[in-house]
């Protein structure tokens, strides 16, 4: 044994002999310390057995501040406790004789210690040629390891998971309400409500190594606790804490509770990050434990969950250990365990288990894996049916006519682009099918939708069917109208456009003319959803800017489908969007359509050129727009905010629309329009400035999609960096659209981060898609569609650019579903039902 160690053991006897009365060696057990340290830190074997030393010597400086005779026997017993263990790992193991602990209520000098045989150490391991691994830090007298869950064999309890909280121990009807905003009325909503982030106090330090900024677990000794009153009459509690190396400060607010909580002498446990005051390193609001207390909030992975009024971190935290324990190896595990092996996955305890309450960062990894691939395979298996259901319906095939194609080709003003060419082709192809098509079409504005959609239309009627054009305003849909009816009516094809605007007397003609087969293509709004409209052979359906319709609007359209002796057959469908979406996220929202994309543009279409200017440079902005308009050309202006916000500084078009007429452009015509208008009002303003009423048309976000006036060259966007990257790109689509070059300019403040990366991407491209993808990256998808257009099931980890896992999850599902599309065999029971609970929460959105 080490000299300094075998010498600690003899004093500690020593001390015990004579009654812990602190004189086994002059000056005192703490005094002894300080000399006995730094020849054990040179003896010291490892690091666990460094930090040891440093843990050991505290206990010594503590050892005389320790009040009665009981508590002393105990720190010293539980000292030798550890040093026994110590040899016992070293393979240094003596014999120690020590004295029994004295009853607290006694006195008297404690009685003589009884002799005991000496007990048999086993002998050391042999290291055969291998390093020994570094040993962690020894745990100190009644420290306690952190909760563990045993991997015992459970039977599923479903109905059990599916009680109220209340049936956790702990959970009142007070706490369950406030669980209930959180959306945990159940057991198994409360294991599932995952921490949004995690704390990882496992680095632990000694306090003479701490360094600024880290985040850190330090184990100490409470020397002194103060309160006093600060500024505004706060509570600034602070306790000094000492570890044997050091002693450093750790500051409450507020929390005058605490003085009586953390008294001297006291063993603590503290977590945080180290922060600097007056050049001192101290501790800020710093999560604490009691050293013997089961570490919950300090030294681990401490998961850190959504709280609401009333509802404390460390109750939450508290709440969902005490679930995790109890519950969750009672979850069932709808995976298949072949798809487990396969993968490599935890089953769904340990999931569950781990990302709540992590081992490490490789455990909390692995847990996070299991339950992202578990809803993106939900979304996978739920996409598969929904294709599944949409092609178990027969459809018409309507086969093409190719004269008519020629024709229609020959008689354009331009050639169709090679993607406009190979996207007719598929559409071509999918329509000749007796299995209903479901398709998306997606590109960039300008880059001919319009001339492949009037293709699409073409072969309908040219196959004897009626085809219907669905836009999501009657200025869009008017636009569409204009466009091809002049297409169309040069092949023979009898078009029609319906909108809540379109009068009572043409309403009925057009209705008696759809249901008679007269119109072969109608172009319309939501009017064409109405009871009153039918058709006689409706067998495509196009709608436009799919994602400003909900669920149950493209579903009503599809629904008025042929009627055939067989029952109805469903409509071919064609979504259209001209917001681009890259590839990872058209997975997840399309993964039931098949994906078409126009990736090229007409040749000769000019370049936006877009600036970012400075509000100092507004006034060059505004006559750069009167030299535009005094050239014939028209200008949009955009504001972010529909009034002024006490909150954000953001010019808004109502207030900014009479000085602009009145001060900036008295001698130009000034249009307004936002999105407190009724939609008749609306229409006005976008007929006049189309008719070129107006000059300049001062808009909110209500001018994003669709409009389309050729004569309009510059578009003007104040506050830009409260804009996102795509919705940004959609405004600059508005100009850019006839033979004159058009501009975009970005007034915005000196940005930084996330807004900088935006402005600076518009300025460099003019790439829809490019541009999507650098917005994903930035923002990430949650905006790129609201919850209600897409119809997807709430996410709570999975991220729909997670493009690996989404792969994945894809591809398992379509080998599970190719061999049981209906979940039929009793190894997917569970999951069958798990995937039609998932997709239920549409219903609570849709």
């Amino acid at each position: 044994m080490a000299k300094a160690f075998k010498r600690l053991q003899s004093v500690l006897k020593l001390e015990a002999q004579q009654g812990y009365k602190n004189k086994a060696v002059v000056g005192g057990i703490n005094q002894f310390a300080s000399f006995w340290i730094d020849q054990a830190r040179e003896e010291a074997v490892d690091e666990g057995d460094r930090a040891f030393v440093e843990q050991v010597s505290q206990v010594l400086a503590d050892y005389g501040n320790l009040h009665g005779d009981a508590a002393r026997a105990e720190s010293l017993n539980n000292l030798l406790d550890r040093l026994q263990k110590r040899d016992e790992r070293l393979g240094t193991a003596v014999t120690t004789k020590r004295k029994p602990r004295p009853a607290p209520a006694k006195k008297k000098q404690p009685p003589k210690p009884k002799k005991q045989p000496p007990k048999k150490q086993p002998p050391p391991k042999k290291q055969q040629g291998k390093k020994a691994k570094p040993q962690g830090l020894p745990r100190l007298p009644g420290e306690k390891k952190p909760p563990s869950f045993p991997a015992v064999t459970v039977d599923p309890d479903p109905e059990g998971l599916r009680q109220s909280v209340m049936a956790i121990k702990g959970i009142g009807p007070a706490i369950a309400g406030k669980l209930a905003k959180l959306g945990a009325h159940t057991v198994n909503a409360l294991l599932h409500i995952f921490p949004h982030r995690y704390d990882d106090y496992t680095l632990m330090k000694p306090i003479r190594e701490l360094a600024y900024g880290e985040t850190v677990t330090i184990i100490g000794t409470i020397w002194e606790t103060r309160a006093r009153r600060g500024r505004n009459n706060q509570v600034i509690i602070r306790s000094t804490i000492n570890d044997g190396t050091g002693s450093v400060q750790a500051t409450w607010f507020n929390q005058q509770w605490l003085t009586k909580k953390l008294k001297s002498g006291m063993h603590i446990v503290i977590s945080g990050t180290v922060d600097q005051y007056l050049g001192r390193l101290i501790f800020n609001n710093p999560s604490w434990e009691p050293l013997a207390m089961e570490p919950l909030r300090t030294r681990r992975i401490v998961p850190i969950y959504p709280l609401t009024k009333g509802l404390k971190a460390a109750k939450m935290r508290e709440l969902v250990q005490t679930a995790v324990t109890n519950w969750s190896a009672k979850l069932p595990d709808p995976l298949p365990k072949t798809l487990r092996d396969k993968r490599q996955f935890y089953d769904s305890r340990q999931a569950i288990q781990q990302i709540h309450f992590p081992d490490s960062t490789e455990t909390l990894h692995r847990a996070r894996q299991r339950i992202i691939f578990d809803e993106l395979f939900m979304l996978q298996l739920g996409m598969q049916e929904k294709r599944k259901e949409w092609r178990s319906e027969p459809g018409v095939p309507l086969p093409a006519d190719h004269d008519a194609l020629i024709q229609f080709y020959t008689d354009l003003p331009f050639t169709l682009t090679n993607a406009q060419q190979r996207v007719a082709k598929e559409i071509m192809h999918d329509l000749a099918q007796d299995v209903p098509m479901n398709r998306l079409l997606q590109g960039d504005v300008g880059s001919g939708k319009t001339v492949v959609a009037a293709a699409a239309l073409l072969t309908a009627v040219k196959a004897g069917a009626q085809a219907a054009l669905m836009a999501p305003t009657s200025i869009l849909a008017e636009q569409h109208y204009a466009g091809l009816n002049d297409l169309l009516t040069k092949q023979g094809v009898a078009v029609a456009l319906l909108t809540g605007s379109t009068a009572a007397k043409e309403k009925a003609q057009i209705y008696a003319d759809l249901q008679a087969g007269y119109i072969q293509v109608i172009i319309g709004t939501h009017a064409l959803i109405q009871e009153r409209v039918n058709f006689d052979k409706l067998a495509l359906a196009i709608i436009d800017e799919q994602h400003r319709f909900g669920v149950d609007q493209r579903a009503a359209l599809r629904d008025k489908g042929v009627e055939t002796e067989n029952g109805r057959a469903n409509p071919h469908m064609l979504v259209m969007s001209a917001t681009p979406i890259p590839r990872t996220l058209a997975l997840s929202l399309y993964g039931d359509l098949d994906v078409s994309v126009l990736d090229e543009m007409p040749p000769g279409r000019k370049e936006i050129r877009t600036r970012w200017l400075y509000p100092s440079e507004r006034q060059k902005a505004y006559n750069f727009v009167a030299r535009q308009i005094k050239e014939g050309r028209q200008a949009y202006i955009i504001y972010p905010l529909v009034e002024e916000s006490e909150k954000i500084e953001a010019k808004a078009a109502v207030d900014e629309f009479e000085q602009l007429q009145k001060t900036i452009f008295p001698d130009f015509k000034v249009g307004l329009i936002h999105g407190r208008l009724h939609a008749d009002e609306k229409e006005i303003v976008m007929r006049a400035f189309n008719d070129g009423e107006l000059d300049v048309l001062v808009a909110t976000a209500v001018i994003e999609v669709g409009v389309d006036v050729p004569n309009s060259t510059v578009m003007m966007i104040e506050n830009a960096n409260r804009f996102g990257l795509a919705q940004l790109h959609q405004f600059r689509g508005r100009v850019g659209r006839g033979e004159h070059q058009s501009y975009c300019m970005l007034l915005a403040e000196a940005a930084t981060g996330t807004a900088e990366e935006r402005l600076r991407a518009l300025e460099q491209s003019n790439d829809g898609f490019v541009l999507a993808e650098k917005d994903l990256e930035i923002r990430g998808p949650g905006e790129f569609f609201g919850r209600r257009q897409s119809g997807l099931p709430e996410l709570r980890l999975a991220s729909l650019l997670d493009m690996e896992m989404l792969t994945i999850a894809r591809k398992e599902a379509e080998t599970i579903f190719a061999i049981d599309p209906d979940l039929a065999l009793p190894e997917h029971a569970l999951l069958r039902q798990s995937v039609t609970q998932f997709w239920e929460s549409i219903n609570h959105v849709n």
